[in-house]
């Protein structure tokens, strides 16, 4: 199907690029993207699936090809990234982490009915990134992530606060093509472990908040962050290498 000629770029990421199109976004999958035609289409699949749920998520209006590159087309969300509005100084960080804990709640209360499990997806992504671990870590941290528990709940799997746009109550959660089904905990964890880089005490407050919210330990959603860690080594992230051995080999911070 034909996506809709592009207006301006309104947002960019390591795999993909987004373009306003009057009420529709156009997301094109960068031609260095791993799988971009599937990823196009398996992203609204997704969408489809869980817009039934009646989450704030985009409606996909068709899936196609501009110059050469795949993407989808779907409604525009209206209003800022959260990450703005919790930028450090700007006094909104408690209500932006209210904010994020009732979406990713609402999140969670759903079936990850016919998505990939997390489980399985962890352990494919600490086996990609052995030769960076090394053996001897990455067959103690898949023998870790065995012990931990399957779970059947809806997770993002890239949840956070630049992924969330939209005014206090009209929000609407975007890049869904990591949805997987799995544990609540270690989709948390996951958050803290992307938002960390950027802004540690954030990611510390969102474990918290979260943990207090949904009257669960802390340490149930930290003991995801060996593996978790773990994973992330295998997404080209340069930069972080050195910060995620580190949290891979030592575990939860005290």
């Amino acid at each position: 199907m034909e996506l809709p000629p592009l207006g301006p770029l309104i947002g960019s990421g390591k795999e993909a690029e987004v373009f306003g199109c009057g009420a529709l976004a156009v997301k094109l999958y960068r031609v260095t993207a791993t799988a971009p035609k599937p990823s196009a289409f398996h992203e609204a699949a997704v969408l489809a699936l869980i817009g039934a749920h009646g989450l704030p998520v985009p409606e996909v209006h068709a899936v196609g090809q501009v110059d050469g590159r795949w993407g989808l087309a779907m409604t525009r969300a209206q209003g800022p990234p959260l990450g703005e509005a919790m930028r450090p100084g700007s006094g909104e960080a408690a209500a932006g982490l209210e904010r994020m804990v009732r979406l990713h709640r609402q999140i969670h209360d759903c079936p990850g009915t016919h998505l990939t499990g997390l489980k399985g997806r962890l352990a494919a992504d600490i086996g990609r990134a052995a030769a960076t671990l090394g053996r001897p870590l990455a067959r103690r941290l898949l023998d870790g992530l065995a012990t931990l528990p399957e779970g059947d709940r809806l997770c993002h799997g890239d949840f956070h606060p630049w992924n969330i746009l939209g005014r206090p109550g009209r929000e609407v959660v975007v890049d869904w093509l990591d949805a997987c089904a799995g544990d609540p905990a270690a989709d948390v964890c996951r958050s803290y472990v992307l938002i960390h880089p950027v802004a540690p005490d954030v990611a510390a407050a969102y474990v918290e908040a979260y943990a207090a919210a949904a009257c669960i330990g802390r340490d149930r959603i930290l003991a995801w962050l060996p593996a978790v860690a773990a994973a992330r080594l295998a997404e080209g992230v340069p930069d972080q290498v050195e910060a995620l051995l580190r949290l891979a080999e030592a575990g939860p911070p005290p």
